[in-house]
């Protein structure tokens, strides 16, 4: 991974900051986009002494702000003239209905809206790249998820996990979509499930709520490291450097949900998802 260039979004824990670690030890510079300053600059000193390497990097970036995103996005571009892998690993659970600053229902708004825009706007670095990647973090969690058209954001009838499926859902979409749109240039996007992972997710930090539950079950988890091990392995390995469009489970392809494969459903939520952000295919 020597000279390439990762950008890790949810970086400041979990999963996210065990990929930015992996990924440095690896060689690669890494740039952890993080929503809060303070976990961020924390998790950033957390992952230099744990990595070894002093190339990685902390950039601003709340997925709940399409502002935010596209500040961030041309912050990078301005500095750097590549992008070889883009980790869309940043991913919330509410327990209550919460909206993000343009007034999405927040997982929906942050699990698969804020990475798509993310991702149409960092296209011209990745085709910059050798062999530019994409890696989006969904979920089995996907299989009991539908697109609920007629009230997508939730407004009624919030219930936290049919709005948590329809976002893992969301992001197997979008993978096939964008890699569609991608055959024929040099640009692969895949998306993975890291398993039952022990991490804050589903923890509502303002009361602790969830907290002794997580510990609890902690054993019966995987590690932060063993969930990154098949991003870090989609974004690093020779083995699937002409796959894509694919759904990973340890590092092995997996079967998706009908839902998931449905090209009418996938075709719709991609043209919905412009509308939303306000931002449209740039073409080939």
């Amino acid at each position: 991974m020597n000279d390439k260039t990762v950008i890790v979004t949810g970086a400041n824990s979990g999963v996210g900051l065990a990929t930015v670690v992996e990924l440095a030890r690896q060689g690669a510079t890494v740039i952890m986009a993080c929503r809060s300053p303070e976990r961020g600059e924390q998790a950033l000193r957390e992952a230099i002494e744990r990595s070894g390497s002093a190339r990685i990097e902390l950039m601003l970036c709340d997925l709940g702000s399409l502002d935010s995103i596209r500040a961030f996005a041309s912050a990078f571009q301005a500095r750097y003239p590549k992008l070889d892998v883009l980790i869309n690993n940043a991913g919330v659970i509410s327990l209550k209905r919460e909206t993000t600053r343009d007034g999405f229902e927040a997982q929906l708004g942050t699990n698969h809206l804020g990475h798509f825009l993310l991702t149409l706007l960092l296209l011209e670095p990745l085709r910059a790249a050798p062999q530019g990647r994409v890696v989006n973090v969904s979920s089995n969690a996907h299989r009991v998820g539908s697109i609920r058209w007629e009230d997508p954001h939730f407004t009624q009838g919030y219930s936290v996990w049919r709005v948590y499926a329809q976002s893992k859902l969301a992001n197997i979409l979008f993978t096939k979509g964008l890699a569609y749109r991608l055959r024929g240039t040099s640009i692969t996007v895949n998306c993975m499930h890291p398993g039952a992972v022990a991490t804050r997710l589903g923890v509502d930090r303002k009361t602790g709520f969830g907290k002794t539950v997580m510990r609890l079950l902690k054993p019966f988890f995987l590690t932060p490291e063993q969930g990154a091990d098949t991003s870090v392995y989609l974004a690093t390995s020779d083995a699937v450097a002409g796959v894509s469009g694919e759904y990973f489970y340890r590092r092995e392809p997996a079967k998706v949900s009908r839902l998931a494969e449905d090209r009418e459903l996938i075709d719709r939520l991609w043209f919905w998802s412009e509308k939303q952000v306000g931002q449209s295919w740039p073409g080939p």
